[in-house]
């Protein structure tokens, strides 16, 4: 072979690679585009859940001590949400103290999302008492709005969960790695947050 063929196969060598980059670069960033945009759906879910929630304990429908614990824990939630910190990024444990322990911002969220989900289940516990608020018309439209976006809260949970593991999976690959395709993203992380359904709402499309 001849220095001429060798640099035309050196060339196409490396016009491959810069092709396989480009091709590894895009792709990871429509991943870290598709996590943002999971993540604002889960964000914006929880939003319309907390706030439903909200009007519900000021209805006046449930007894007192029930009414104040859920305001507080709505409004907690709320209030966490609407700053800028509290973003939601569950992550994988790490040792107390260890540098890569969640976010402060990201934890209270968590907290406050997961507080409420748990009032909300004691509150709404008894599926009989949940038909006698659901006769009231307004209460009824509130616990329509409650459970509609809770069901989305736990879908869009998923979703960006499993947009998560696949971004992950890419940018531990070595090519990734070692070229530093992520740029300055930061490693996106799972939202772990307590969902679980109350026993006495029904979900969306269900007769209670």
């Amino acid at each position: 072979m001849t220095w001429s063929e060798v640099a035309v196969v050196v060339v196409a060598a490396l016009l491959l690679l810069v092709w396989f980059v480009w091709l590894a670069a895009n792709r990871l960033d429509r991943l870290h585009r598709k996590v943002a945009s999971s993540r604002q759906a889960l964000d914006h879910q929880l939003v319309r859940r907390a706030s439903a929630a909200a009007e519900i304990a000021a209805a006046g429908v449930l007894d007192p001590a029930s009414s104040v614990l859920l305001a507080d824990a709505a409004w907690s939630a709320l209030a966490v949400g609407g700053r800028g910190d509290g973003e939601l990024l569950g992550v994988t444990p790490h040792p107390p103290g260890d540098p890569c322990e969640r976010l402060p911002g990201a934890r209270e969220r968590e907290v406050a999302e997961s507080d409420l989900s748990l009032t909300l289940r004691t509150a709404l516990a008894d599926p009989d008492e949940v038909r006698a608020l659901d006769a009231d018309e307004l209460v009824g439209e509130l616990l329509t709005s409650l459970a509609a976006s809770w069901y989305r809260v736990q879908l869009a949970r998923r979703f960006h969960n499993e947009a998560v593991a696949q971004t992950q999976r890419v940018r531990r690959k070595a090519l990734v790695r070692v070229l530093r395709l992520h740029g300055r993203a930061a490693m996106p992380r799972t939202v772990e947050i307590d969902d679980d359904w109350p026993d006495g709402l029904p979900r969306p499309g269900h007769v209670g």
